[in-house]
């Protein structure tokens, strides 16, 4: 069986390290799909899930904030200040965190507090959207 290794990287720790089937992520410029023997490849990514097919057959989820993405035909490397797994997204906490970006964007004086609303609200929002793929498994 071909397997590809996959790393995902946080600031603080490693979240996952492995051997998978394939990978999906959201790249720049739309989803990609990464089998083993890929074509080499660095480009950024955007916040979203990246779903993981392991080598068993399962399936693991990571929120990622943004980052880079870099492939080799034999491993994929996935580096993001933010990196959460499927199972410790909280929902709860991520609603709460997204009205207060709300309130911000509606509350921001200047432009910078404006971006960064802004950013922050998106990041959110892509956090609840892979929550919800994650809870749909």
């Amino acid at each position: 069986m071909n397997t590809i290794h996959v790393d995902v990287v946080s600031a603080e720790e490693s979240i996952y390290s492995g051997e998978a089937r394939f990978v999906a992520l959201p790249g720049e410029s739309g989803e990609l799909g990464i089998y083993p023997r890929h074509t080499p490849l660095i480009t950024r990514i955007k916040a979203g899930s990246v779903r993981i097919e392991k080598a068993d057959g399962g399936e693991e989820f990571v929120f990622v904030a943004g980052g880079i993405l870099e492939v080799q035909p034999d491993c994929v490397t996935v580096l993001s200040d933010t990196a959460i797994r499927g199972k410790d997204l909280d929902e709860e906490k991520a609603n709460a965190a997204k009205q207060a970006a709300e309130e911000a964007l509606r509350n921001a004086k200047s432009e910078i507090d404006l971006a960064r609303a802004q950013s922050e609200l998106a990041v959110l929002a892509a956090q609840l959207s892979a929550l919800r793929k994650f809870r749909k498994k």
